[in-house]
């Protein structure tokens, strides 16, 4: 399938490239990865929410929240229940610290302002939104660091499984989301970027970091290309 280049999300590298080279997909060898749509970021009434009306910046966060309700999080759903309605394999990554007293997280993750999280791994708001709880089958990985291939054993799991691609969503875009997918990419690994099951803080900072790792670490596509990528080769498969 070719699929066309969003001009936006292309960058003055590949400026003259106007569809993406075809991936050696493999469903069986994909796996999905949603990178903390967690409570502590995604509820309203819990965690990070609560910090932002005490301190009267709940209406600068709007854009946020809102694209989380009805963009991010139904793709995020959308490719959830295509993984499992295809038995495919399915991951999560999550900010959770395993200690107390939260010394075992990195440290920007111990330093003052926006980046400074302390999320216990057994706290509710370390748990994923309930739209994508995890099953008994799938695999969630806790991590102190913005990149899940840094903080966690991630691709070394993924690997043993047979695992070759990996479709990434989840938040922010420009921090976890952009961590996970440069490390997998430099772990040898295809990684589409589904755009529309991403968020940042921000349109023009969700743009900007899609358009620097387009066609370097990632294809960036929608949910409706990526699952119509997935169909195409589970025909291609199955023949």
């Amino acid at each position: 399938m070719k699929i066309q280049v969003d001009p936006k999300y292309r960058s003055f590298y590949y400026q003259d490239v106007e569809t993406y080279p075809e991936l050696n997909l493999d469903p069986k060898t994909t796996a999905l990865l949603l990178v903390d749509l967690q409570n502590e970021f995604a509820h309203d009434e819990m965690g990070e929410a609560l910090e932002l009306k005490k301190e009267g910046t709940w209406d600068r966060w709007k854009y946020f929240r809102d694209r989380l309700k009805t963009t991010t999080i139904p793709n995020a759903r959308r490719l959830l229940d295509y993984f499992r309605d295809h038995e495919l394999r399915v991951t999560f990554g999550r900010i959770a610290c395993l200690l107390p007293d939260g010394e075992d997280r990195e440290t920007v993750q111990k330093s003052d302002g926006w980046n400074g999280i302390f999320i216990h791994a057994d706290s509710t708001e370390a748990a994923m939104v309930e739209e994508l709880t995890p099953q008994d089958n799938e695999l969630v990985f806790n991590k102190t660091t913005d990149s899940v291939t840094t903080g966690t054993n991630i691709c070394r799991v993924l690997r043993n499984m047979g695992i070759k691609t990996v479709v990434v969503g989840g938040i922010v875009t420009d921090q976890c989301v952009a961590g996970t997918v440069r490390g997998l990419a430099d772990d040898s690994f295809q990684v589409i970027c589904v755009e529309d099951a991403c968020a940042a803080a921000t349109q023009e900072l969700h743009d900007a970091e899609l358009k620097i790792m387009n066609l370097i670490y990632c294809q960036v596509l929608s949910t409706d290309q990526t699952i119509a990528l997935l169909d195409e080769a589970r025909e291609k498969h199955t023949k």
